[in-house]
This record gives C-alpha cells, structure tokens and sequence, in this order.
C-alpha cells in the first residue's frame, strides 16, 4: 500500500491551500486516514482525522481553518486549509490504516505513510 500527498506549497498569510492524499497497491479496505504536521525541530503532530464512515476531525489549533474530507471511491483524503498563518509551516504527511484480507481470510491490518508534502506560510 502506498500513499501519495500533494497540494503544498509557499503562500502568504491568509491564504489558501488544498493537500490530497491518494492511497494505491493492495488492499482490502482503507479505515482512517489522518493528516500529521512536522514543523523544522518539532515532532509530527496530528492535525486533522477522517474515518471511513464520514467522521471528522481537527485539532482546536485549526478549528475553524482547516476542513478534512474524503473521496472513498477513490482512496483519497483531502486538506482544506484556509487562513493559513506562519505558525501552519511544515512538512505535511499522510497516514491510512488498511486492512488487507489473505486468500485464506487471514486480516492483515496495517498503517503506511505518505512522502510528505511541504506548507511554507509567510507573514
């Protein structure tokens, strides 16, 4: 299973950008599918959640901000982020936990990441 994010870019403070995430290869099912943010020096950090039945999620630092959707049909997780400010600066990454079933029915579950895609906001 691989992900592949793309949508970042350099904007100006107040500005708009749309990252999509598509999920390809072999698998069964894609449950939840996350957006991370790793600023230069600081861990990754969770940004924003959508699971397959429709449920959504954002962290409050984005509340208001950013909007995560999803394309089922196609595998594909999007972030809408709005009101971008300096602080959004960083390398965006994508997660999915799939489950893959064997031909004797075995679950295989796992999770896999995207390349990363990078978000420069300047003031």
């Amino acid at each position: 299973v691989q992900l592949q994010a793309y949508g970042g870019g350099w904007v100006q403070a107040g500005g708009s950008l749309r990252l999509s995430c598509a999920a390809s290869g072999r698998f069964s099912r894609i449950n939840d599918m996350s957006w991370y943010r790793q600023a230069p020096g600081k861990q990754r950090v969770l940004v924003a959640t959508a699971t397959s039945g429709g449920g959504t999620n954002t962290v409050d630092s984005v509340k208001g901000r950013f909007t995560v959707s999803r394309d089922n049909a196609k595998n594909t997780v999007f972030l809408q982020m709005n009101s971008l400010n300096p602080e959004d600066t960083g390398a965006y990454y994508c997660n999915a936990d799939y489950i893959y079933y064997t031909s004797d029915g075995t679950p295989i579950v796992g999770r896999v990441w995207g390349q990363g895609t990078q978000v420069t906001v300047s003031s």
